[in-house]
């Protein structure tokens, strides 16, 4: 099997239309193995360049001023190899006006030793909007640390939304560290699902600076702990700016003997700017969970239902 049918095969478990929309040529797409380049194509109003590292590879997207790209681009990235360290070097510059969705997935099926970080620098221009959905997909042995960080700026009247999802096989360690800052009329929306078992870590870092009049801002954080398994989530919000809005919204759900904790930090610089935030750490909810035992669904299935809605699936 090739490094690109072994990891499209990884892809197909969970996103199936991936592998067409890749192998089409119709869209933008990156896919890597490791350091190896296994494909990088472009459309028009987006380039895409792909350097190999020694043990990453450095990834470039600029999208046009005013382009309208229609199909999301994909980026494939993943370690097939049951050992390895992935570094990722990735900017993205989104022209004023210009309209993108990335769809990345991050594929790691056989990990026992593996090392990914990933060094994100993101520049949405004036006006434009950049969407960002990453799916990870892990294997059962959990042993995988996944370190990325991201340096996101929001210029004036910019929208910026993420959402990270981790719910197939072991989250082994994963610690996501986000920073955004958000120009006036700008928008940034930060999203965080994941689910751990056995001793798995899941720690999240998202901070929100909203440095420009009527900047808004939402952190967002949905995880589920069962077992030993353990998370954090710190989610900061400053309001720096007249009539700037913000929330840092934080649900956890554990079962077994793991734990949770969840640091919101709300912070106002200027009087009239208004941040708030909520957080809820504990087992899943009691009313829910008889309502579909009524059903006749066993505990443990009415349990698992609850904690997959929550994650969106």
């Amino acid at each position: 099997m090739s490094h690109f049918e072994a990891i499209v095969r990884a892809h197909e478990e969970g996103k199936g239309r991936v592998p067409r929309f890749i192998e089409s040529g119709r869209v933008a797409a990156i896919v890597v193995n490791c350091n190896k380049v296994i494909k990088a194509q472009t459309v028009p109003g987006i380039q895409v360049s792909v350097d190999p590292l020694p043990d990453g590879v450095r990834i470039l997207a600029a999208v046009a001023p005013g382009a309208k790209i229609k199909e999301p681009v994909h980026i494939c990235i993943g370690v097939m190899a049951p050992e390895g360290i992935q570094r990722i070097q990735a900017q993205f510059e989104i022209g004023a006006g210009a309209e993108v969705d990335f769809t990345a997935c991050c594929s790691f099926p056989n990990a026992e030793h593996v090392q990914h970080f990933m060094e994100g620098t993101i520049h949405v221009g004036p006006g434009a909007t950049m969407r960002y959905h990453e799916t990870h997909h892990h294997g059962r042995k959990g042993g995988i640390d996944v370190v990325p960080t991201s340096h996101i700026t929001v210029d004036e009247g910019g929208r910026y939304i993420s959402d990270f999802n981790l719910s197939k096989g072991r989250a082994g360690k994963v610690e996501l560290t986000y920073l955004v800052d958000v120009a006036a009329n700008g928008l940034a929306e930060l999203h965080a699902r994941g689910m751990g078992y056995g001793d798995d870590q899941l720690i999240v870092h998202e901070t929100i600076r909203l440095n420009g009049e009527n900047a808004r801002g939402l952190a967002k954080a949905r995880i589920a702990v069962r077992d030993r398994a353990h998370s954090e989530v710190y989610g900061t919000t400053e309001g720096n700016a007249p009539f700037a809005r913000g929330h840092v919204d934080c649900v956890e759900i554990v079962q077994d003997e793991a734990t949770a904790s969840a640091v919101p930090v709300v912070k106002v610089t200027d009087h009239r700017a208004q941040v708030t935030h909520e957080a809820s750490i504990g087992t899943v909810d009691k009313r829910e969970l008889e309502t579909l035992m009524a059903h006749r669904i066993g505990e443990q299935e009415a349990v698992d239902i609850i904690v997959r809605g929550m994650l969106g699936e």
